[in-house]
């Protein structure tokens, strides 16, 4: 099983060059926008049949959406945690894994409401094709918003958060994590950049007023800032609960081009990525070069503690 990373101990000595190749450079990937309702079981059996229907497209890499399990709501996170060392009393976690063993597939497990040591997190657990937890990802910045007369709502109130970025090499290539608010702060995706990821995978569920105006904006955002690959992956309009989310799960190329995106429906997106146009994209325009460090300079704090 290839290593698992994160930023406490990976340095850039450590890091490939940027522009090494993964042995796989060329796969499809899956963005599987999923329907959910109040019923936890049924919501398993939509995700087994999207990942199925993915599988049999050829696909290599599959992401699903946040919060995929239960509705996405204050009323419900807490009710429908699970205790992912209790695998009895965790009927998602262990399906997860096996349908990554059983399909021979790399899966980015969305987001699920996880429950460890009395506290509440929203995690995005990622499996290997050997059915193995690589890595989990508890989501970092928590959104908080309260718009008057449109939305009001504080996930604070209700999740810890994690306290360290996600970087996991994989069977296709070295990826870095990040759920929904997540992607609203460059500074992680420059993180996942200077650690030498392929490409960003943010599970996310904005809502109706911050997806018309942002979801597909900060997507391409961090993938041309950062000349990397950036997929996300949402619930369906249509889910059960008063948060109605925006949908249009997206795959964004290293130059900001949207290779492939969905409606607000349920659905299953297929695209195929090609590493290579990251190393044209930066070859072609060598960003890493004409910094400015003599004026500003970015800085990894777990390199000065590592």
């Amino acid at each position: 099983m290839a290593a698992l990373w994160n930023t406490r101990n990976l340095t850039m000595d450590d890091a490939p060059n940027p522009f090494q190749l993964p042995n796989i450079t060329k796969f499809k990937i899956a963005l599987c926008q999923l329907s959910v309702t109040s019923d936890k079981n049924q919501n398993l059996d939509r995700a087994s049949r999207s990942i199925r229907f993915s599988v049999e497209q050829g696909a290599k890499l599959l992401v699903l959406p946040e919060m995929w399990n239960c509705p996405y709501s204050s009323d419900y996170f807490a009710k429908y945690a699970e205790d992912f060392d209790n695998r009895d009393a965790s009927p998602t976690f262990p399906m997860l894994s096996e349908a990554a063993c059983c399909h021979g597939i790399t899966i980015i497990g969305g987001s699920l409401p996880e429950w460890d040591h009395g506290r509440l997190y929203n995690t995005c657990c990622i499996f290997g094709p050997d059915g193995k937890l690589k890595a989990k990802h508890r989501k970092i910045h928590l959104f908080d918003i309260d718009i008057p007369g449109e939305i009001s709502f504080k996930e604070a109130d209700t999740f810890t958060a994690g306290d360290q970025p996600t970087i996991v090499d994989t069977e296709v290539g070295r990826i870095g994590i990040g759920i929904c608010h997540d992607i609203r702060f460059p500074e992680l995706a420059a993180v996942h950049r200077k650690r030498g990821v392929d490409i960003i995978c943010y599970p996310g569920a904005f809502n109706m007023s911050t997806g018309e105006l942002l979801w597909e904006l900060v997507q391409r955002a961090r993938a041309v800032d950062n000349q990397l690959f950036v997929a996300t992956c949402s619930p369906s309009r249509n889910s059960t609960g008063s948060y109605t989310t925006w949908g249009h799960s997206t795959l964004v190329g290293p130059s900001g081009e949207i290779i492939v995106t969905s409606g607000h429906e349920e659905t299953t997106v297929i695209a195929e990525i090609d590493y290579s146009n990251i190393q044209l994209q930066r070859k072609s325009l060598p960003l890493d070069d004409q910094k400015r460090e003599d004026i500003y300079k970015f800085i990894d704090v777990h390199e000065l503690n590592p």
